[in-house]
């Protein structure tokens, strides 16, 4: 619901601060006073295009700030979460700014965005009935939403939704399976060569580990041999040998430690030095009993190396990697063997989707054909009210052929619509008359008031061309739908005025040469002379003053009232 408006430098309004609150409110002035300004400041917050000659001459910049109470308003709450934009609490606060020399700007909550998303959430906090673009019942998917809302088969059409959701999800994965499938053949025998080939070469991580540390041991089998005897010589073979020194020094340090104790930690680690040095002899006389010069052994170790290093190049791999690498396609190899019966549980998982789809959206079609048609009695019978007569409502069902069926369902809702008898029926988005376009939208808003999911609803000016009983229908049909929701309607006539919770004044002032809007809210007292105005012109007599009283008298007792 629209709480607030401020509007700053945008044409003939130089500020002008608004509070509305629920039920129907009625903006009344002379002709030319600025009324529509306000529509047209709402629009601009809600995200219509920006022109920057509507700045008020002199100044650099205009300003609009429209403020909304989201408690009721499941929707557009989700949709600030989802694009983080949420405010405090349950509010929305719409900034639009429009630079004389630049570029306008918009804010949601005092975060910067496009008036695209402007235009997004606009739809779900304000529908504006008259020559303005947020007229969402033009829009095929929004009659088709208020149609399901109007039958009550709204969580059905979601259902079907869902279901068609799930299908399209299994149709692609097996499209994309079969799209694979296609060059499956090929790839196959390639991974069937590949895999054959590596597993002929016996590869494991285990024996390239193995081959690396022999051919670096056979390559050095010299070095090493030379090295190990030339320490085994000095530890245990030479004259003197490092035993020998070892064991002496113990021998000295037994003396020594019969003198003082002390050197008994001393004489234990002198005595372990031995026990090891005469351990590391034995284990090198073992070492190098075993060590053989066999040029032919490396030369084995070489060619098996050689032999693998060419298949990783030839994969283009590292050669540790040849192992990892017969994993990743023996894996491949047994997905794609097994691809014929993954491609069968998928075309039947889609059929089995498709099915449950196909059954709920024929459900929803004879849902919606039988809603269709009282919706199409109700609002025929209500243009005839509003001075229509003749004039008749349909909803048609136009069958959609298969390969379009969706989310939507099975046919494609349209509003049709002729205003006048002996006229052919024709789609609402057509209808010439802005008035008649109107005075339409009023009656589907009022037939569908306790199922519509927009909270604030702006008439510009539906009462054009009618007058009399016809203008007071409207009136009564504005405040029935007051009582729903929030209803904001510019008019030129007393009766539907009169029918309002709240009025507001518009009038036009000229100080200093310049033209200034000025808008007040109006007491019981003001709304008689207002009224009164609207009745007798620039004569305002005490009996058009009593009229007015009892018109407004006879609306609080004849409509129902959220006062």
């Amino acid at each position: 619901m629209l709480t607030h408006l401020v509007v700053h430098d945008l044409a003939i309004v130089s500020a002008v601060e608004l509070e509305f609150d629920g039920a129907m409110s009625a903006l009344t002035g002379e002709t030319g006073a600025g009324k529509s300004i306000l529509i047209d400041a709402l629009g601009l917050a809600l995200g219509d295009k920006a022109d920057a000659t509507l700045v008020r001459p002199g100044q650099e910049r205009a300003e609009i700030v429209a403020g909304f109470d989201l408690s009721a308003n499941p929707a557009a709450r989700d949709w600030l979460r989802e694009h983080e934009l949420e405010g405090d609490e349950d509010t929305c606060i719409l900034r639009r700014l429009l630079v004389a020399k630049g570029r306008s700007r918009a804010y949601v909550n005092g975060h910067p965005t496009t008036a695209a998303q402007l235009r997004e959430l606009g739809e779900l906090l304000v529908d504006i009935h008259g020559q303005h673009a947020h007229q969402s019942l033009l829009r095929g998917e929004a009659q088709r939403d208020l149609l399901d809302a109007y039958g009550g088969h709204r969580a059905l059409a979601e259902q079907v939704a869902t279901d068609f959701r799930a299908y399209r999800d299994h149709a692609r994965a097996l499209e994309h399976a079969e799209q694979a499938a296609q060059s499956r053949a090929e790839r196959l025998e390639l991974l069937r060569f590949q895999v054959e080939e590596l597993e002929t070469a016996v590869i494991d991580a285990e024996e390239l580990e193995q081959l690396d540390g022999e051919q670096r041991r056979l390559s050095h089998l010299e070095q090493l041999q030379s090295g190990a005897a030339t320490i085994l010589q000095e530890l245990a073979e030479g004259e003197p040998t490092v035993c020998d020194r070892l064991n002496g020094a113990l021998a000295e340090l037994d003396d020594l430690a019969a003198i003082d104790p002390t050197l008994g930690e001393a004489r234990e680690l002198l005595e372990t030095a031995s026990i090891h040095a005469g351990e590391a002899a034995a284990a090198l006389r073992h070492y190098l009993d075993g060590l053989e010069l066999d040029p032919a052994a490396l030369s084995r170790v070489e060619d098996r190396l050689e032999q693998l290093q060419t298949l990783a190049r030839k994969h283009r791999i590292f050669l540790a990697q040849l192992p990892e690498y017969l994993h990743e396609r023996r894996t491949e190899l047994d997905a794609l063997e097994q691809a014929s019966v993954a491609l069968a549980g998928l075309a039947e998982a889609r059929d089995a989707a498709w099915g449950r789809y196909l059954q709920g959206a024929e459900a929803l079609s004879a849902a919606r054909a039988a809603a269709a048609t009282r919706l199409a009695q109700t609002l025929s019978t209500a243009m005839g009210e509003l001075g229509m007569a003749g004039g008749r409502f349909a909803v048609t069902l136009d069958p959609l052929p298969t390969e379009r069926a969706g989310g939507g369902g099975l046919e494609r809702v349209t509003f049709m619509v002729t205003a006048n008898p002996g006229q052919p029926l024709q789609p609402l988005a057509r209808v010439a008359s802005g008035g008649e376009l109107s005075r339409i939208g009023l009656a589907i808003q009022v037939a569908t008031a306790a199922c519509g999911r927009i909270p604030t609803l702006v008439f510009d000016e539906v009462d054009v061309g009618i007058g009399g009983g016809v203008a007071e229908i409207v009136g009564r049909l504005l405040r029935r739908l007051g009582a729903e929701r929030q209803v904001l309607c510019v008019t030129h006539l007393p009766q539907v005025a009169a029918q309002a919770h709240r009025q507001l004044r518009v009038c036009k002032e000229r100080h200093n040469g310049e033209t200034y809007t000025r808008i007040e809210p109006l007491d019981e007292q003001a709304r008689v002379e207002e009224i009164a105005r609207m009745l007798g012109g620039t004569e305002i007599t005490q009996r058009t003053r009593a009229h007015a009283s009892e018109m407004l008298a006879r609306a609080h007792a004849t409509a129902p009232s959220t006062s």
